[in-house]
């Protein structure tokens, strides 16, 4: 088992500069290099305050130069909003310029208010990312390829940014069952989002993907399954309750735009609870915010349920500040991963029985 870093790059305050959100979330990304983390990520999404960063893949661009070790993750790329011949060649062109450290995240989206304005349609979106896979697949291996289904008919064509290793490791989000065989089918690693709040939704979600495997003929055994969570390291119960507090707001604007329900005023997407959300206090008593104590008997408790390979945290939310961001970052490695290794062992024995995809 392993740890990321997960950058959403929302913000709160109406007129906040985008330049600022992406500087960063690219100091938090070297600030995780530099604590040892193994993949930063970032996240996709598009027209309003909930996400500035509408397209993963030029972060990790970004960043390619200005990291040597750590791998840079699309968490994740929305593939129907793209052009799948464009896409497929810009992936090879950043793994190449990422040396192979690229790993390749990718969902079908959930949001209507996006699709909407790309003049697409939700309805086939799994249909599209599927298809999208079975050209990658031929694109990023072959000299040349063709490729003919009901969305595209492609005559003989050669990708020419193509990296040495081929298609990336491949991980995958999403509800979507027709997404999660093939993700089973494949080995694709699966990701569950901060929904899932209490060891036992993590354990109940992995049983769920352990039973789709069996249905796929497939070892569970197998499963890589990553968890994405939201972390802030502090003492401080004023410090905790405000954390959490923009952690509510990220949630509310998040469900108002899954459920169609979101309103927006000069580009700000307006808070307000939804039905069954949790109280703060209720949070406060799930999620890893508090003392590095805290948080690693919390995340040990997740671990032995759940086995996670991997943790997407994300340090920042809302109008969380960077310095809280860093200093979370740099003490959840020296604080909190010894104590979580000390409670449940050595890490690099979680998770699955074997190595993940080169």
């Amino acid at each position: 088992m392993d740890f990321g870093q997960f950058n959403l790059m929302s913000y709160r305050t109406p007129g906040t500069p985008a330049e600022r959100l992406y500087d960063e979330a690219v100091a938090q990304v070297k600030a995780a290099e530099q604590a040892g983390f193994a993949i930063s990520w970032f996240a996709e999404h598009h027209f309003s305050n909930y996400c500035v960063c509408p397209s993963p893949l030029m972060m990790v661009a970004r960043l390619a130069g200005e990291t040597k070790r750590i791998k840079l993750g699309s968490g994740v790329v929305v593939v129907p909003l793209y052009h799948p011949v464009r896409l497929a060649s810009e992936i090879g062109m950043v793994d190449a310029l990422t040396h192979g450290r690229l790993v390749l995240g990718i969902g079908s989206g959930y949001q209507p208010y996006e699709f909407e304005r790309f003049g697409e349609s939700l309805e086939d979106s799994a249909d599209k990312l599927i298809d999208f896979v079975a050209l990658l697949e031929k694109a990023l291996t072959e000299v040349s390829f063709r490729h003919e289904s009901p969305r595209l008919s492609l005559p003989e064509t050669h990708i020419a940014a193509q990296s040495l290793r081929g298609v990336p490791d491949i991980w995958m989000a999403g509800d979507n069952p027709r997404l999660q065989r093939m993700a089973a089918a494949k080995g694709y690693a699966v990701m569950v989002t901060p929904r899932h709040f209490t060891a036992e939704m993590l354990a109940a979600a992995r049983r769920r993907y352990e039973e789709i495997y069996r249905q796929e003929g497939q070892d569970p055994a197998r499963l890589r399954f990553a968890v994405l969570r939201h972390v802030c390291v502090t003492e401080d119960r004023a410090v905790a309750r405000d954390f959490l507090e923009n952690v509510r707001h990220q949630i509310r604007l998040s469900q108002s735009l899954r459920h169609r329900q979101q309103a927006i005023a000069g580009g700000m997407l307006l808070e307000k609870p939804w039905e069954g959300e949790m109280s703060l206090d209720e949070m406060a008593r799930h999620m890893l915010v508090g003392s590095a104590e805290l948080i690693a008997e919390r995340m040990a408790e997740e671990v032995r349920r759940a086995q996670p390979c991997h943790y997407l945290l994300q340090f920042q939310a809302g109008d969380s500040t960077l310095n809280l961001a860093l200093a979370s970052i740099e003490r959840f490695a020296a604080e909190v991963r010894p104590l979580l290794e000390k409670a449940v062992g050595p890490l690099e024995r979680i998770g699955v029985e074997t190595a993940a995809p080169a």
